[in-house]
């Protein structure tokens, strides 16, 4: 195995571990929009919430869908039709 096939397993093994993060990141995150929705109406929170945290996770959820839809999109022209 050469030195370059080692280099490619090992960025491939840390993306996959930092897949792995992501993904339990982004259910920490779900469940803690998930309890904020039960908790409060759509009202309450842009009456009282604070406008610059509330701006700043719908600005961080806005460039998340971007991000995935752009994989979604690959992944389905990877895979093709089904």
């Amino acid at each position: 195995m050469s030195d370059d096939d080692l280099g490619n397993q090992t960025e491939i093994a840390r993306l996959s571990s930092d897949l792995r993060s992501v993904k339990i990141e982004l259910l920490s995150a779900q469940c803690a929009s998930d309890r904020l929705r039960r908790q409060y109406s759509v009202a309450d929170i842009v009456s009282f919430g604070e406008r610059h945290a509330l701006k700043g996770a719908i600005a961080s959820v806005g460039a998340l869908c971007r991000y995935f839809s752009s994989l979604e999109d690959h992944l389905k022209q990877v895979e093709g039709p089904e």
